[in-house]
């Protein structure tokens, strides 16, 4: 699942829409604008902040914040104001707000505060913009053919804007349709300024396998609405893609396959319960169990690692099932938020919990109405009751330090249902040392997904192309 999509993926959320002005001085002016780096640590977690500081016409100035560990970029900050050497940006949007001192030209020290919390705050101007460092992204020129498609979704009727690469030569070319994660994206699964697919299409068109990649519905060179879609209208997404395949002569009709990343894995079960022409699955980091018990076990196991105390896991425990519960059991989305606060409210007071107001406008700041349907099917989905009628040759792997799909879990149940089907082509590993984008990595936490240089497992890209070649080749 991609992190924005769930209630306690990350600590801090940065992500907001609301104005920014900053009226100073033209002395400090000079001081200020630019960009400024800081690190904010809290229970073992450091996440990196950039302010940005820009002229907007003769006095005035816009800020901004990136967090380049969150893979947020431009977002703007509340009133901003420098008197004398104090700095103080609002965040009313976030239940936020940063006050610093310039120590020098180049120096601010302060604190950010937010949820009722204090965090210092040192941040640092800099001479040049802070560039990541992604060494597995393709470079031309490619020794494979890249097309750039147009992908009809004729039940919904609009088109998808996609990526096709080609080996050379006339094919035809068994062929994999990839199918991103949750949350809008672009054909690259484009996340901390990774760009997962665009390696993996790579890799695999190198190795003789035709790929394509679109951008979600919504999202670049793609139309389609998004309010009120589930899971189970991406999946006709994906099957536009491969009837798109089918056309296309160079293509072997017979050896199309889907590659599905977290959600994707959950769209590409209910594409091939469906359609039996679909010649393999590989299931990265996909889900085994029913989304309700994913969504339980990430949020638990993100916030222990965080080192949240087990009293308030335990409170937000409680508050997901009060949630969850709602949207499951009231299927009118113009009831279901008045219904979240109000019992959100009631359970905090019973607790005697501190701040309540504060605690339920990021709940519901953190739940986009045009999601609820979204949230509801998956809370409700239960992957075997797709995986028991797939007999295509699948490969399921999960990182053994996925806190978002849980290997331990998942891994086994999706094992269990597709031998209900009497599949006798199953590969389940459990990869060690890896992520839920398949990093190698420390902790597994989100929050290293933007500080690793590596897009995807060198070790995990061979396992897959040694298992298609196999079957495909």
């Amino acid at each position: 699942m991609q992190t924005k999509l769930f209630l306690k993926l990350l600590l801090i959320s940065f992500i907001a829409v609301i104005s920014s002005k900053m009226s100073i001085g033209q002395q400090k002016a000079n001081f200020i604008e630019g960009s400024w780096l800081g690190t904010i640590k809290t229970q073992g977690i450091e996440l990196r902040v950039i302010f940005n500081f820009t002229k907007d016409g003769d006095t005035g100035f816009k800020s901004t914040l990136d967090s380049p560990d969150q893979g947020a970029k431009g977002i703007p900050l509340g009133k901003t104001t420098l008197d004398s050497n104090k700095l103080k940006i609002d965040a009313p949007a976030l239940a936020a707000s940063y006050v610093g001192i310039m120590l020098n030209d180049t120096t601010i020290n302060g604190t950010w505060t937010q949820g009722g919390k204090s965090l210092p705050l040192l941040i640092v101007k800099q001479k040049k913009a802070l560039v990541l460092n992604r060494p597995q992204e393709p470079k031309s020129p490619f020794p494979y053919n890249v097309e750039e498609v147009t992908v009809p979704n004729k039940q919904f009727g609009f088109n998808l804007g996609g990526t096709l690469t080609l080996p050379k030569g006339e094919g035809p070319f068994p062929a994999v349709v990839l199918i991103t994660g949750s949350g809008q994206q672009n054909r690259n699964e484009e996340i901390f300024g990774h760009k997962p697919f665009w390696v993996i299409a790579d890799y695999l068109t190198k190795r003789g396998f035709a790929v394509l990649r679109c951008d979600d519905r919504g999202v670049g060179k793609s139309k389609g609405n998004l309010e009120n879609v589930t899971s189970y209208d991406f999946s006709t997404d994906a099957l536009a893609s491969v009837d798109f395949l089918k056309g296309d002569k160079r293509i072997d009709s017979k050896k199309i396959g889907l590659i599905g990343h977290s959600e994707g894995g959950l769209i590409a079960w209910i594409l091939a319960a469906e359609n039996k022409d679909i010649a393999f699955i590989i299931s990265l980091a996909g889900p085994g169990v029913k989304g309700e018990d994913v969504l339980f076990e990430q949020s638990k196991l993100i916030s222990k690692l965080m080192g949240t105390p087990d009293k308030e896991i335990n409170s937000e425990t409680e508050v997901n099932k009060i949630i969850y519960k709602i949207l499951e059991n009231e299927n009118d989305n113009a009831k279901v938020q008045q219904k979240i606060t109000k019992s959100v409210k009631t359970y905090l007071a019973k607790k005697n919990e501190k701040d309540i107001d504060q605690k339920v406008e990021a709940i519901d700041k953190s739940l986009s109405p045009k999601a609820y349907s979204w949230l509801r099917f998956f809370l409700k989905s239960d992957p075997s009751k797709y995986l028991k009628k797939i007999k295509c040759p699948v490969l399921a792997l999960n990182g053994s330090k996925d806190v978002q799909v849980i290997a331990k879990s998942n891994l086994p149940a999706i094992e269990k249902s597709l031998k209900k089907s009497g599949n006798k082509d199953v590969t389940i590993t459990e990869v060690k040392d890896v992520n839920h984008l398949f990093q190698h990595c420390a902790t597994g936490l989100p929050t290293e997904y933007g500080k690793i240089e590596e897009t995807f497992s060198e070790e995990v890209l061979n396992t897959m192309g040694d298992w298609l070649s196999k079957r495909f080749l």
